[in-house]
């Protein structure tokens, strides 16, 4: 049996924005999502082929989905995919924060002012801005926000990766700091952190031999997928499963890293 398999029925008619959706973790959401009868909000930025694909497999499927195009270092783009995502779907559910990257691989001791604002608006404050034009929506629904987060945020990354797991341990932060302050609202805030999953951040981000490393050192003895991580959000936007979690974060990285 595979997450494909099976059916959570209180995600069914919800509308859910997945931002970082066109490729990886983020496509992978996006089609399961979609599969459980979810309307998927599709955000996407620069891979405009890649989303436009994911959408027509969802489609295809009998799932609903619209595409939302956005830079997520620019709150005022993302506050627009929030408002256009709530328009389209007369409501907004949930909020799954997925965009994000590496930049560029950077020791700390090279790192400059342009690299860290890169690093921390990508990954840092499109996680507030989004959730911040999203709350509103959310507090209507007593919805729920999911935040990636990554392995490297326990950590501290591998070389020259640093900076960007800085920048996912403030999103952890930020994930116990919004479940304290929005838990009178109803909205439950939690966050997924992968380990070492095969996607095209790692194609473009790995050391050479990392995967193979990775694959070796692991107890589960092999690296991740996209669909791996899937259970994990679909577990934490489900009020039936996890409707008394909240401030919490999930590890999925095959024993890579247990804290």
């Amino acid at each position: 049996m595979t997450v494909s398999d099976l059916t959570i029925p209180d995600l069914a008619g919800k509308a859910v924005l997945i931002t970082g959706a066109s490729t990886g973790i983020g496509a992978a959401l996006a089609k399961a999502f979609a599969a459980q009868g979810v309307m998927v909000g599709l955000h996407y930025n620069s891979s405009v082929e890649a989303a436009h694909a994911v959408a027509s497999e969802i489609e295809a499927a009998g799932g609903s989905v619209v595409l939302l195009k956005g830079d997520a270092t620019q709150s005022g783009d993302m506050a627009r995919v929030v408002e256009e995502a709530a328009k389209a779907f007369g409501r907004l559910d949930g909020l799954i924060n997925n965009a994000g990257g590496m930049v560029a691989r950077l020791t700390y001791e090279n790192m400059t002012d342009a690299h860290y604002d890169a690093v921390m608006d990508l990954n840092g404050r499109s996680v507030i801005s989004t959730t911040t034009s999203a709350i509103p929506y959310l507090k209507k629904q007593g919805g729920f926000i999911i935040n990636t987060t990554s392995v490297a945020a326990r950590t501290g990354g591998t070389a020259g990766s640093g900076p960007y797991g800085s920048s996912k341990a403030f999103v952890a932060a930020v994930t116990k700091g919004l479940a304290l302050e929005l838990g009178k609202y109803g909205i439950r805030v939690n966050s997924v952190a992968p380990g070492y999953i095969a996607t095209p951040f790692q194609d473009r981000y790995s050391l050479p031999g990392q995967g193979e490393a990775v694959a070796k050192a692991v107890p589960l003895g092999r690296v991740g997928t996209a669909e791996d991580c899937v259970g994990a959000y679909l577990f934490l936007a489900s009020e039936t499963l996890s409707g008394y979690v909240t401030g919490q974060m999930i590890d999925v990285n095959g024993g890579q890293m247990m804290p």
